[in-house]
């Protein structure tokens, strides 16, 4: 059996880790693993400070199973001017809980605030953790996945749970976010692949592997020989 493991997911607003890999992060909590969200902005401010964002991370959270989900005052949108301290911050976050994986935003991103997290964040991760995986945001560009979790209908729909409880978010077309997540991996991988897969696949959440680290299975102590007594050719 594995051994749970510790999940970090980095992300800049509130309800990006829903979106992006909302079925991955329950499936990781179902497996017994520690999962946390850090999230370096509360977006914007104007009115109450971020409390709403906040609030509806924290009931999303409970929905998904997420240990901890933490924030930053990080301002919105002004991500490139605060590098210094987003680096402070995630150091803080990192050594917290040092996590077995990391989970981010691709770099390489249409938004600033996205584009600087997952720069910042998978600096931090490869001296902190031993996995760094990022995942497809919305304006994610060149994004070529190397890595499909394809999800079931109970994850799906505890999915779609957690992201109806950002109701600030009105601009979110959450149809189509959810059309996005049964169909747009299909681009990717061929159709003779996908009719083997088994009965209620159900949609798919995209990533892309900087770095995954596996070791070798130990051996019951008493089963292997030592190099002397090797036989020889």
């Amino acid at each position: 059996m594995t051994a749970p493991r510790s999940v970090l997911v980095v992300v800049a607003h509130p309800d990006d880790a829903e979106l992006a890999m909302g079925m991955r992060i329950r499936d990781h909590v179902l497996a017994g693993d520690r999962v946390r969200v850090h999230c370096l902005s509360a977006g914007s401010v104007e009115r109450d400070n971020g409390a709403a964002r906040r609030d509806e991370c924290l009931t999303a959270a409970k929905i998904l199973g997420i240990g901890g989900y933490t924030f930053s005052s990080i301002p919105d949108t002004r991500f490139t001017d605060h590098r210094g301290a987003i680096n402070a911050a995630l150091f803080d976050t990192f050594a917290t809980d040092r996590p077995d994986i990391v989970y981010t935003h691709y770099p390489d991103d249409q938004h600033l605030d996205h584009a600087v997290t997952g720069e910042e964040a998978g600096t931090v991760a490869m001296r902190e953790a031993a996995d760094l995986i990022y995942f497809r945001s919305a304006y994610s560009r060149h994004f070529e996945p190397n890595l499909y979790f394809v999800g079931t209908p109970d994850l799906m729909a505890t999915k779609e749970e957690a992201l109806a409880c950002f109701v600030s978010q009105q601009q979110l077309d959450m149809a189509a976010f959810q059309g996005l997540t049964v169909l747009a991996y299909r681009q990717h991988v061929h159709h003779r692949v996908v009719e083997r897969f088994p009965d209620g696949a159900h949609g798919a959440e995209m990533f892309r592997t900087a770095r995954q680290i596996v070791h070798a299975s130990r051996q019951r102590r008493g089963t292997t020989r030592p190099f002397s007594t090797l036989p020889t050719t």
